[in-house]
Order: C-alpha cells, then sequence, then structure tokens
C-alpha cells in the first residue's frame, strides 16, 4: 500500500508542474506558510514570506509575469527522521527572456496529512 506522504507529495508535484493552484491549495493546510527562494532584503534574511492559501493563490497568479514555461523534474523526496526535504531541477524563461536551469531544495513540515510548510532554496541569481 502506497505511503500518504509520498502520495500526498506526488499530488503536490504534479498540480505544482501544471501550476494547478486550486489543486497545490488541496494539498496544503489553511494556515500554509511559504517561504520564497526570493525577495530576502534588509530586515527579511529568509525572503518574502506567503502565509495561507489566498497568499497562495494570489502569488500563482502573478507568477506566469516572472518565469514562463517553468518545468519542474528530477524531483525527489527524502526523509531525515520527521523532516523532509524535496530536491528538484527548474528549468524555464525568467521575467527578461532569458532561459534558465537551476537546482533547488524545499524543507517542508507536514500536519495532519497536508503541508504546512515549504521552505525554498535555488541556486543561482
Amino acid at each position: 500500500m502506497p505511503d500518504a506522504i509520498d502520495d500526498l507529495f506526488r499530488r503536490f508535484g504534479k498540480a505544482f508542474n501544471k501550476a494547478d493552484v486550486e489543486e497545490i491549495a488541496a494539498c496544503v493546510t489553511d494556515d500554509f506558510e511559504w517561504r520564497l527562494n526570493t525577495g530576502a532584503a534588509a530586515g527579511a534574511p529568509g525572503g518574502t514570506v506567503l502565509k495561507g492559501k489566498e497568499a497562495l493563490r494570489a502569488h500563482f497568479a502573478d507568477r506566469s509575469k516572472a518565469h514562463r514555461e517553468a518545468r519542474f523534474s528530477e524531483g525527489r523526496i527524502h526523509r531525515a527522521g520527521t523532516a523532509l526535504f524535496g530536491t528538484f531541477r527548474v528549468t524555464g524563461i525568467d521575467h527578461a527572456g532569458k532561459p534558465f536551469d537551476r537546482y533547488g531544495i524545499d524543507l517542508y513540515e507536514v500536519r495532519d496529512g497536508r503541508i504546512a510548510l515549504k521552505d525554498s532554496y535555488l541556486k543561482g541569481e
């Protein structure tokens, strides 16, 4: 029988790759927190933080303007006790029209069968 965590991340990954925000929202808690890999500024070394499903929806509404044709591949979930880490590769076109190809890692927390935290890190600019 497949593990519930594996099923959750399979659903989440497929939805994320298609930018299916409603399916992504179905995989996360109501108080979901996403610490983006961008937006770090003085006084906010952790980058931009989205909180809740409405912030997630708003981000995806604007996201297509920043990165076109983003495609995630080579995704794997790694377990270290109760901690979950996801590694991935992302390719696409940035806001300036230049292609990009980067590796990244996400730290996840899962609560009550849904993703409560996604803390993202990405190689490169």
